[in-house]
């Protein structure tokens, strides 16, 4: 222990932590805005300008998570960085262009008259998709360790289809929590139908992981492991079926548990990003270079630790600030 501390080799793992953090959070707030940016094709004209409304505060703040995390893996982890982004490079870019056409379609569809109104939503639409199918699909490459054969390229569709999914439930959850009336009763039934498609995503991933991965297999498998593990994916499997339950019963009176699928999403997201951690841990490219291997110095990350704890808490604090300001239902959306 104490040459880990003498030397700062325990530096990394308060990167790769602050990493992941950021990650997560980013899946969370822009996962709900990626999934209502999704549903908004079912939607009524009427309820696109309420759904957009929910998100008109926070989207563009959200981003900034993803900006945060994909910073520290270059700053803290540089080799890693150029392996993934390498071997990421085309959806990355397809991501990007998403991001950028929500970006523009949010802000022209206020200004727009109303024959061009409609366009402007769908490009929000398609922007939104394009980025959710992007991200599941970069994350499918990475389980299989960047290997492009037919097999896992089809496997990195399927997460990118299931990944989408779980954004739109976790944007469905959040209009639960946001909207009244009947655009809240088709949120229940958009969180419904998602739910099932996460949930088969989720046992894709559990499966396809350590029969890819035989270090993984190792680590789930092995019997003074696995009954120590079993109870994450029994938990998985109860939430998902009590949100289900849950579901089933809402609207309420009084809006009477309005959050619990939107807390229920969360749980589950966090099942998931632990098993995907525990999984990889230590390796920050699969099988190929752990997280001090990728590191960099310990004197320059000695350095950015000390920006990084500057930066998080103003994030951290902005972002919670925010959303007490504008928490509560959703109000008509106007502009000045």
């Amino acid at each position: 222990m104490s040459d880990i501390l003498s030397n700062g080799q325990w530096l990394p793992l308060v990167f790769a932590f602050l990493m992941g953090l950021s990650i997560f959070i980013y899946v969370i707030l822009d996962g709900y805005d990626l999934g209502v940016g999704m549903l908004l094709h079912n939607a009524t004209t009427a309820e696109k300008d309420w759904m957009i409304a929910s998100i008109g505060p926070f989207w563009d703040a959200n981003e900034t998570w993803l900006v945060l995390g994909v910073g520290l893996l270059l700053v803290a982890f540089p080799a890693a960085h150029g392996i993934i982004l390498t071997n990421l490079y085309l959806p990355v870019a397809l991501m990007l262009g998403g991001l950028i056409l929500r970006g523009v379609a949010f802000d022209f569809r206020t200004k727009a008259q109303a024959e061009h109104k409609q366009k402007w939503n769908a490009v929000f639409f398609a922007g939104s998709l394009i980025a959710a199918l992007c991200q599941g699909y970069m994350l499918g490459l990475y389980i299989v360790g960047f290997e492009r054969t037919p097999l896992n390229i089809a496997f990195a569709a399927l997460s990118g289809v299931c990944l989408a999914a779980g954004y739109c439930l976790v944007g469905a959850s959040w209009l639960i929590m946001k909207t009244t009336d009947e655009l809240q009763k088709k949120a229940v039934r958009w969180a419904r139908i998602s739910l099932w498609i996460t949930a088969v995503g989720i046992a894709a991933v559990s499966i396809v992981t350590p029969l890819v991965n035989p270090h993984i297999f190792e680590k789930w498998f092995a019997l003074r492991n696995i009954f120590m593990l079993a109870p994450i994916p029994l938990f998985t499997g109860l939430v998902i079926l009590s949100m289900e339950y849950v579901l089933r019963h809402l609207p309420r009176a009084n809006d009477k548990h309005c959050w619990l699928p939107f807390a229920g999403t969360a749980t589950l997201f966090v099942l998931c990003f632990f098993g995907l951690a525990y999984s990889f841990f230590p390796f920050v490219v699969p099988n190929q270079m752990t997280i001090w291997q990728a590191a960099s110095a310990p004197e320059a990350l000695k350095i950015i630790l000390v920006g990084a704890l500057i930066v998080l808490p103003c994030i951290l604090g902005y972002t919670f600030y925010s959303y007490r300001v504008f928490w509560g239902k959703v109000k008509e959306l106007t502009y000045y």
